[in-house]
């Protein structure tokens, strides 16, 4: 089996996932295809992959443009693939945020066409390093804000690595994954 990890980053935290989950699939005796969206000079064929995971960052309330003109661009194909929707964005990380990234992944869904198999809400990072001054206080006063977390803590990983391996590996075995109505590319 062939499964193509496409992923669409910003400061870095989606690739590190992405290749985490690169990992977990090769350790599985797989193959992997792993494609950054934001490569446009990069070719991409769908030919012989079985699988695929989008993997992709929310800022401001939006995946990477990149990513989502790859996502529409390629709907057709997509929709012929178990697909597994990797939303990755810092209201993930919390119980009361939780709808919100529900709403970024149901927006780009509604924008794209995407209608994955399968989806899963990740917490991403904080890489204070890569944030400028609007930035900053956009993290602090509107994306923390009500929070239980302390915003002078320069960099932190909320991503929950276990649950990420789990989801995947019932993703790659087939667990919970929902047939196709080819009529509308539903998943039933």
């Amino acid at each position: 089996m062939t499964v193509l990890i496409a992923y669409g980053t910003i400061e870095g935290q989606t690739r590190k996932i992405a290749e985490f989950v690169a990992k977990q699939v090769r350790d599985t005796g797989e193959n992997v295809v792993l494609f950054d969206t934001s490569d446009r000079i990069g070719d991409l064929a769908f030919e012989g992959v079985d699988k695929v995971i989008l993997a992709a960052s929310v800022h401001e309330r939006r995946h990477p443009k990149a990513f989502e003109v790859f996502v529409d661009t390629n709907r057709k194909v997509l929709a012929e693939k178990p697909t597994l929707l990797l939303s990755i964005s810092l209201k993930a990380a919390f119980e009361n945020g939780r709808e919100d990234a529900q709403n970024y992944a149901d927006e780009m869904k509604l924008r794209t066409g995407l209608n994955p198999d399968n989806e899963l809400l990740v917490a991403g990072a904080i890489r204070s390093d890569s944030y400028d001054f609007y930035a900053s206080q956009v993290l602090r006063y509107v994306v923390l804000d009500g929070q239980d977390f302390d915003p002078s803590i320069r960099d932190h990983e909320f991503t929950n690595w276990e649950e990420l391996a789990l989801s995947v590996a019932a993703f790659l075995k087939g667990d919970g994954t929902g047939e196709r109505d080819n009529s509308d590319g539903q998943t039933i």
